[in-house]
């Protein structure tokens, strides 16, 4: 194993005002989604009391935007520019998220609206994503990703540390439908910022190579997908990446119903459990790019890969006890934030180096796209399984899921894999 490098440490991101910018918008959105995570679950289970198998569709429909658009969103995004993306697409979420509380202020709150609702923020998440992920190259030097990507999952995890004890009080205060509504402005203030703040992009970010006779945008969805599952380092992560999304869907799925239904926990502690996630993943985030530059960030993504069966094993041992099985929900899901946490900016980084910048929505969208069908699979499985074979069985089955995914990076060239040792592929 390569000894970290003697070169001195990247530029601080923030200190460029287009990525500080950026920043600023996209850790909005990190709180609207973190506050809206635990609003929704205790929507879905207790004041609508969606059966296993109904709470494994609306998690389904969360992901399905990604199965439908997220392949031509990928190709629009690089011929579009990126911040009125981010800005009509955040604005889009709000709005969606908004038409919730309207529905039970009328009485017209049933768990089709809500699948139908959340579909639609999907739809705007999936370009929403696209854009973030597609503009970051041209705000930032390519040594500066890493810790640009650690920036931005530090701000994700405060938010996930925050958002759902904030939002299981809001639930408890105003009701799930309610509350609502704080995510909603969330999202419509985050729009606001993108508006408002200048966020520069560079003329390589905009278009591909040559524009003149440009190809239609299916050969284009073609050529990112070409580029993601051909590529020698980038492939393996793929097909692992695939595999963690099945296992991770089934989990927080199944994690929901355990936690709300099976253990009783009140939304309160509920939030706490997923908010100890945060804060271990703020931990990990905060020394993401250390961990990239000692071990290598493929290393660093497989050493996460490897740890996540032990967490969700964790949860599979957790008693039907109201303090013990607590605690042991509360350690899982510290293991699992720490791994999120410094593992994202490693894997983020490493294939936005590798990638050329006319490739990158593409490519990203390919990743996004087969990610989130494999979510979808994850999610409707986990309610499944749950209500057949019960919770336990379920969560034992999702530990040997991630185990695989840990074995195909494990087993692959990522090991060893990191940026310096890649050329720029940006021309």
């Amino acid at each position: 194993m390569r000894q970290e490098s003697d070169s001195p440490p990247p530029r601080e991101p923030l200190h460029r005002p287009g990525f500080a910018q950026f920043w600023a918008g996209s850790t909005l959105t990190f709180f609207a989604a973190s506050m809206a995570t635990v609003a929704v679950d205790a929507l879905v289970i207790n004041e609508l009391g969606a059966s296993e198998a109904e709470v494994g569709l609306i998690r389904a429909v969360q992901f399905l935007p990604y199965l439908l658009v997220g392949l031509i969103a990928g190709a629009l995004i690089d011929r579009w520019r990126k911040k009125p993306v981010l800005v009509l697409s955040a604005l889009g979420s709000g709005v969606a998220l908004a038409v919730i509380p309207a529905l039970w202020w009328t009485g017209s709150l049933s768990l089709a609206a809500v699948a139908v609702v959340l579909f639609l923020a999907g739809v705007f998440g999936v370009f929403t994503a696209a854009a973030q992920q597609s503009i970051l190259p041209s705000l930032v030097e390519r040594d500066e990703l890493v810790p640009a990507n650690a920036r931005l999952g530090q701000s994700m995890t405060v938010a996930q540390t925050s958002g759902p004890p904030l939002g299981g009080a809001l639930v408890s205060l105003l009701g799930a439908a309610l509350s609502l509504g704080a995510s909603a402005l969330g999202y419509l203030l985050s729009a606001l910022l993108y508006a408002r703040r200048r966020i520069s992009e560079t003329a390589s970010s905009e278009a591909a190579p040559s524009d003149a006779g440009r190809p239609s945008i299916w050969r284009e969805i073609r050529a990112g997908m070409g580029f993601l599952y051909r590529h020698r380092t980038l492939t393996p992560l793929a097909v692992s990446t695939h595999i963690w999304f099945v296992a991770n869907s089934a989990a927080v799925t199944v994690f929901a119903l355990f936690a709300l239904r099976h253990l009783g926990l009140s939304p309160f502690l509920y939030g706490v459990t997923l908010a100890l996630a945060g804060i271990s993943g703020l931990l990990g985030a905060l020394i993401a790019p250390q961990i990239g530059r000692r071990l290598g960030e493929g290393n660093a993504v497989i050493l996460a890969r490897l740890l996540y069966p032990i967490s969700w094993a964790l949860v599979a041992l957790a008693p039907q006890d109201p303090v013990w099985g607590l605690v042991m929900l509360g350690l899982a899901q510290s293991l699992y934030g720490f791994c999120m946490g410094f593992e994202d900016p490693n894997e983020m980084g490493y294939c936005q180096s590798v990638t050329p910048r006319h490739l990158l929505g593409r490519m990203h969208a390919t990743m996004r796209s087969a990610n989130r069908t494999c979510a979808v699979i994850g999610a409707l499985l986990g309610g499944l399984l749950a209500g057949v074979i019960g919770y336990h069985w379920t969560l034992w089955t999702i530990v040997g899921v991630f185990t695989a995914a840990a074995l195909v990076i494990g087993l692959s060239p990522m090991r060893g894999a990191r940026t310096s040792d890649t050329e720029d592929p940006q021309d």
